[in-house]
């Protein structure tokens, strides 16, 4: 099994997910792809690029929250895999109550576990009804805009970031080194700009909602905190 991510949390970096799939598949492996730093972001065709697993969820580019995971597993392995744990929303008979028998669903259903976090599932959905109606590469287009503008604007103030070079290959998740990025994120906080930090570099991402001139004023607060 070649597991791996398709967007670098640490960096924005795309992986050609297509490329590792082949590499999997010619050395008889299974490829699991974590997408949750790109789902809602940058789009995935899951059966043109030979996926054999794929996990994401709505906590982060698809703006639902936390509490629902999705997972998706290639139609001809559906039914050769059982899960090492359960539920009773995997049983064929789920209704039927019988502690002394069980048979796994002959769909997806079998990797279900038990009652869904119900709360959850109307913030999933609201969220994806935005992307949806958006549409995942108009989505994308957006974002790489974004993204492109905020890299020249951070490069012409000589910030040095972990992202890469060429723009198909970069996600909107732009890093931008500093040695204490938690204090910047504290002090935009005051000023109604939410960005994060991970060890070593501030992180911004950008999403469709954003404006060239919120990169702007994002740019001129991470400036005058550095100043400090």
């Amino acid at each position: 099994m070649l597991t791996t991510g398709h967007v670098f949390f640490t960096s924005g970096y795309i992986q050609d997910v297509k490329a590792l799939a082949e590499l999997a598949h010619t050395q008889g492996a299974y490829i699991f792809i974590d997408d949750y730093q790109g789902t809602g972001q940058v789009p995935i065709n899951v059966k043109e690029a030979g996926i054999d697993f794929l996990v994401s969820g709505g906590l982060k580019w698809l703006m639902g929250g936390p509490g629902i995971a999705f997972l998706y597993v290639r139609e001809g392995l559906i039914e050769q895999l059982k899960s090492t744990i359960t539920g009773w929303f995997a049983a064929e008979n789920q209704f039927d109550f019988d502690i002394h028998h069980f048979e796994f669903k002959h769909d997806a259903g079998r990797f279900e576990l038990g009652t869904p976090a119900l709360a959850p599932v109307y913030a999933a959905s609201a969220g994806l009804s935005i992307v949806e109606e958006i549409g995942p590469q108009a989505i994308r287009e957006r974002t790489r805009w974004l993204t492109s503008d905020l890299i020249e604007r951070a490069h012409a103030h000589g910030w040095k970031l972990r992202s890469a070079e060429r723009e198909e290959e970069r996600s909107a998740i732009v890093m931008i080194e500093m040695d204490d990025p938690a204090a910047v994120v504290g002090r935009l906080a005051e000023q109604g700009i939410v960005v994060d930090s991970r060890p070593g570099a501030l992180r911004v991402a950008p999403y469709f909602y954003n404006t060239l001139a919120e990169n702007q004023e994002l740019v001129e607060a991470v400036a005058e905190a550095l100043s400090r």
